[in-house]
């Protein structure tokens, strides 16, 4: 079998160093590996996959991804992570957040080929819905209250109307360890064993929800999806929520830290999300069935309170 071409598009994030981490931890992969990156490759990132490709690729104007065809060829299979995935800023800014959300010049790149077989494995979010109930389904009708979750719709009908062969994987959010060349942005854990650290009183949501998932989890389910198209050969055409087990609001993802670490939970302070203007519309709960997810892939991701130990652990 001739070996497979893979592009991370997004290579430089959170979720796409982890993927990158994950390929080059694998004995003998049976494929090439690109990734793309916009401003900044980190030396770092370099020297830990010395065996993938980096190509510069501005997601708003397309530009760059002919060069990865001189370079690459046409990949095999497409991990799209990029993404403007603060809701705040896409509310200030919904111009780029659709420009960047909405990878309408990848598929353009890829409806040029003449061979229209790439896998392309989309990441969405659970903001896709309204946050009205609990253990949202597939199925369940896509209400986002927030221009972030409505340029992922947007992405989601443009990848499902365009490609042969998708996944499309609703996750909620990633937390884990710092990635290899550490990010600017505050992680989620880290962030909570940080403030809590320090002993002083902070505010934490009680009433929003979600299904915080470990990042190795989606970095296994991703490369199950991948590794299980290429060997059936079969077409694939999914979408998935893509959460951990464990329903959470902010406060009992607080304690969880707390716990591990020790720290008094007195200093967990609950308060409303409805108390604060975060200058974006945050749905309130939503959580999401995952057992199509565990179902169709065979991977069941680790509770919450495992994946917090680990993440701390590292």
């Amino acid at each position: 079998m001739c070996r497979k071409k893979v592009l991370v598009v997004g290579g430089t994030g959170y979720l796409g160093q982890h993927l990158l981490q994950g390929f080059s931890e694998i004995q003998s992969p049976a494929y090439d590996l690109a990734f793309t990156f916009l401003s900044n490759l980190p030396q770092k990132l370099l020297d830990a996959v010395p065996h993938s490709l980096p190509f510069r690729v501005d997601l708003r104007s397309g530009h760059g991804f002919d060069s990865i065809f001189q370079s690459f060829g046409q990949p095999d299979v497409v991990i799209n992570c990029a993404a403007l995935s603060v809701p705040r800023v896409c509310e200030v800014d919904p111009n780029a957040a659709m420009a960047i959300n909405v990878p309408t010049h990848l598929v353009n790149w890829l409806s040029s080929f003449k061979e229209k077989n790439t896998l392309v494995i989309q990441l969405s979010t659970d903001q896709v819905y309204e946050g009205s109930k609990s253990f949202y389904k597939e199925e369940d009708e896509v209400v986002p209250v927030n221009v972030y979750g409505k340029s992922k719709v947007e992405a989601e009908r443009l990848i499902s109307s365009n490609c042969l062969n998708f996944a499309i994987l609703r996750s909620s959010i990633i937390f884990g360890p710092q990635t290899i060349s550490p990010l600017p942005k505050s992680l989620p854990v880290q962030w909570m064993d940080s403030v809590l650290s320090k002993g002083n009183k902070m505010d934490f949501f009680y009433d929003e929800f979600r299904c915080p998932v470990y990042v190795k989890d989606v970095v296994t389910i991703t490369r199950s999806l991948m590794e299980r198209w290429i060997s059936d050969g079969k077409q694939m055409q999914l979408l998935l929520n893509v959460g951990g087990p464990d329903k959470v609001s902010r406060v009992q993802m607080a304690e969880a830290v707390a716990h591990i670490r020790g720290y008094d939970s007195s200093l967990i302070n609950p308060v409303s999300a409805l108390s604060v203007d975060r200058g974006v519309q945050s749905p309130s709960d939503i959580s999401m069935d995952i057992s199509k997810l565990v179902k169709t892939v065979g991977v069941t991701p680790i509770p919450f309170i495992e994946g917090v130990r680990l993440t701390l652990e590292s």
